[in-house]
């Protein structure tokens, strides 16, 4: 089975998925990652310098490495939908759904058929040439993963809709966003949890997996208990940057006694 295929299947079957996002386009950072144990990395297009060239180098980085690639696409979206497909990623996500009929216009963009994807059979997903049309149409068709993120206010009004939309396969609970679109500025607002739940309720009611992105364990319990199924836990600058930071702490002690000698 495929990575893509191995995700989708393993994200329907509400298994547990840990991922990351990736920022930085360094191969060797998506290695790392891949064998630090996750699932999957989300390619941060929307907030990182990240060109076609840096996603279709880190594509591969990923699938070798035993992680499924998904991209976090940018607008023009449906243009880069096409890219990151093309490039071989296994599904994208995609930012500020907020209503059914953008769900179904990113939808139509992620699969082959009237108006949706455009199509090259020289591509990476298609084998550089070598995959058979009908084969390669029905691998498309059954192995992208299009996880649309709720992210505003009047999404939550189309909520439902947007869920039950055919096409999405998951909702990702964009917190961050949700939270200011509310006029908050606590994660823990009690606006913000409504709408988590609100979220989540629509995956479940749909029969589809609900994502998102915790900074802690203790931090997904109460989404766990919603049926949020994958989180994100971090970036790999966030990684890098707790990781220094801690061995900066560790010498702490030492380095200001070095300090007090010296004055």
């Amino acid at each position: 089975m495929s990575t893509a295929a191995s995700f989708r299947a393993r994200l329907h079957a509400r298994e547990m998925l840990i991922g990351a996002f990736v920022k930085t386009p360094a191969i060797s950072t998506v290695e790392v990652l891949g064998g630090a144990g996750l699932d999957f990395i989300v390619i941060d297009q929307e907030h990182a310098p990240l060109d076609r060239a840096a996603i279709d180098a880190l594509i591969p980085a990923a699938r070798w490495s035993g992680l499924a690639p998904l991209v976090r696409v940018s607008g023009p979206v449906q243009d880069n939908i096409l890219s990151a497909l093309d490039c071989g990623a296994a599904g994208v996500l995609v930012p500020h759904v907020s209503s059914a009929a953008r769900a179904a216009e990113v939808a139509r963009a992620c699969h082959y058929g009237p108006g949706g994807r455009g199509f090259s059979g020289s591509v990476r997903a298609a084998g550089y040439g070598g995959a058979k049309l009908a084969d390669y149409l029905a691998d498309c068709a059954g192995n992208v993963t299009l996880v649309a993120q709720i992210e505003d206010g009047e999404a939550l009004d189309e909520v439902d809709a947007i869920a039950m939309t055919e096409g999405v396969d998951a909702l990702f609970l964009g917190l961050g966003d949700l939270t200011i679109s509310l006029g908050e500025t606590d994660f823990a607002a009690p606006a913000v949890q409504r709408a988590a739940e609100r979220i989540a309720a629509a995956a479940r009611n749909a029969g589809k997996p609900a994502c998102a992105m915790v900074a802690s364990r203790a931090a997904a319990e109460p989404l766990l208990a919603l049926g949020v199924s994958a989180f994100i836990i971090g970036t790999d600058q966030g990684f890098l940057r707790g990781g220094a930071a801690l061995a900066v702490t560790d010498f702490a002690d030492v380095r200001n006694s070095n300090l007090e000698r010296r004055t």
